[in-house]
């Protein structure tokens, strides 16, 4: 197997480390190291020098303020900064950039794209997304915010769930359903959504950790422009897949990187406790260190198929449950590790990090606890272990499909069986 990049690959890679050693100062571990407020002032300077730089939406075509980067130079970019702990942007660059940007780029008319893409890059209009539903579940398909064509404007009821960095946005890409009478998966639409008017409510949501970086959002008759319908109206189903593909794409070699610094904090800590020594443990180390070199591994694979151009499809499934139980297992192993430690936890946190903590989080037994409880949610959001389990069954496997319950049939269902007690 040849894991070596081409000649040109390392050259821009080179570029990229002497960027980082220019920018970031000498004596910066990580934002796990820093405050809340450092982190807050760091990532505010760190983005106006990739905004400098070009190096803020790489996929983008210049034409539209990119930097019209290969697949395999954003490949490197992404590598780069795992390995120095520097983010891509902030939190919601992820949904401004990353999805609708890249998405607006296929999918966008020519207004669109002149009008969005340069606001999103001055961080003027903040993005954040509106998938998810209550009544849904994990069927993205079965969602019931609607929307209807009032004149010149969308008029939007409905509520969505599990909205991350909602709160810091001020614009959402929302899926609603804007023909009831259509088929599942047609008569959805993917609109483009101010969240400052009278008709949008955002509620954190607190998580077992303490922190609010997920909210519900809630549309009592909010307006849109007719014209902020990404694709064609009643086909946003296409157009939600595209973005979740781009979803899926180059955090597949970055995500190995960072759980592997993480397992490198595990193995401090086994050591500082004296537990490295205990035939139980190290087994459970050795099976940390094997399921992150797998994650390395499919992390190739699927960078081999995104330079040529296909879709993750199916296999995420495989690369989300991996991630997701081993998160579980791994921060499961510290709570073993420390001990009596976990009924007092001290030192600093996770700066609310809910997969693998961010470069420079302390080894302490706070940050090991909240990490713990936070991977609880793991196998839940994102997607289910038992959903990722169908998917590999029947989309991959070819296994027959399991018989389904529609969500208004379960509640009939439910309510009438608790009528009877």
């Amino acid at each position: 197997m040849d894991l070596t990049y081409p000649d040109s690959a390392e050259e821009f890679r080179a570029r990229i480390r002497a960027f980082i050693e220019v920018n970031v100062p000498a004596e910066f571990a990580g934002l796990g190291s820093l405050t809340q407020e450092g982190r807050d002032v760091f990532i505010q300077q760190w983005r106006a020098a990739l905004v400098d730089s070009n190096l803020l939406a790489v996929s983008w075509p210049k034409e539209y303020g990119g930097a019209g980067l290969t697949l395999i130079e954003q490949v490197v970019i992404a590598e780069e900064f795992a390995k120095a702990g520097v983010p891509s942007g902030t939190e919601n660059d992820i949904f401004g950039i990353g999805l609708l940007g890249n998405t607006l780029t296929v999918w966008g008319t020519e207004e669109q794209k002149r009008h969005f893409l340069p606001r999103i890059l001055s961080g003027e209009d903040v993005w954040c997304q509106g998938y998810s539903e209550p009544d849904a579940g994990s069927d993205l398909a079965g969602l019931r915010t609607r929307a209807v064509l009032d004149g010149d404007e969308w008029v939007i009821n409905g509520s969505k769930i599990w909205t991350s960095c909602g709160h810091l946005a001020n614009w959402i890409f929302v899926l609603c359903r804007t023909d009831p009478d259509a088929a599942k998966h047609r008569g959805i639409s993917l609109l483009l959504v101010p969240m400052e008017q009278p008709g949008v409510e955002v509620r954190p949501i607190r998580n077992i950790v303490g922190e609010s970086m997920f909210n519900e959002v809630f549309f009592e008759d909010a307006r849109a422009a007719k014209g902020n319908v990404v694709g064609e109206v009643n086909a946003g189903w296409t157009v939600a897949m595209t973005l979740l593909g781009f979803e899926r794409s180059v955090g597949a070699t970055t995500d190995a990187i960072r759980f592997r610094a993480d397992l490198d904090r595990l193995f401090a800590l086994a050591k500082a406790k004296g537990k490295n020594d205990d035939p139980r443990i190290r087994e459970r180390l050795a099976w940390c260190y094997g399921r992150v070199e797998i994650m390395r591994y499919r992390g190739y694979q699927a960078l081999t198929r995104f330079l040529k151009g296909e879709n993750p499809g199916a296999e995420s499934a495989i690369t989300k449950l991996i991630w997701s139980e081993y998160l579980q297992q791994e921060t499961t192993l510290a709570m073993e590790i420390l001990g009596e430690d976990v009924l007092t936890p001290s030192g600093p946190g996770t700066n609310g990090a809910i997969t693998a903590t961010d470069p420079g989080t302390p080894n302490t037994s706070r940050a090991w606890v909240e990490s713990a409880l936070a991977a609880r949610a793991s196998t839940i959001y994102a997607g289910s272990s038992q959903i990722q389990r169908n998917i590999i069954g029947e989309q991959i496997l070819g296994l027959p499909k399991e018989p389904r319950v529609e969500a208004g049939a379960f509640r009939e269902l439910v309510g009438s069986r608790g009528g009877d007690r």
